[in-house]
């Protein structure tokens, strides 16, 4: 069984490449995104917007979900996660590998990743979660 990323555990660091700190989910901002849109108060224009730079790396850097995009029904998914914090450049970090996440989860500096799904033949694009990263201490 694949453990739930939004769980208590994996928001308290349990997940091996999952966040060390608070978890904030946008489950709630994306339902009524997508009601907006199929209410015909957002136009596909709206909700199809991903940006050149989120599309390129939602193509080349990003993790294939198994669950369909909500708008074309025709692609999977890919979820791209960005790390901003201390020593990092000034437009954040997309994080590729496990080995990356977890360097970053070890470092003293709190960052904050966000992880955005992206439908690649679209461009839907939608926030899913924001969680904190790091603030190890040494013995």
């Amino acid at each position: 069984m694949k453990p739930n990323p939004f769980s208590l555990t994996a928001a308290n660091g349990a997940a091996p490449d999952g966040p060390t700190g608070a978890t904030v989910d946008y489950r709630l901002a994306r339902a009524a995104t997508l009601r907006a849109w199929k209410s015909g108060q957002l136009g596909r224009h709206d909700v199809c917007d991903a940006q050149r730079e989120l599309h390129r790396n939602a193509e080349f850097c990003g993790q294939p979900t198994r669950r369909k995009c909500p708008v074309c029904s025709t692609a999977d998914l890919v979820e791209v996660t960005y790390v901003f914090g201390p020593w990092l450049p000034k437009h954040g970090r997309c994080v590729t590998t496990r080995a990356e996440m977890q360097r970053l989860r070890h470092r003293a500096s709190v960052s904050t990743g966000f992880v955005v799904e992206v439908c690649t033949d679209c461009g839907w694009n939608h926030l899913v979660r924001r969680y904190t990263l790091g603030g190890k201490r040494s013995a």
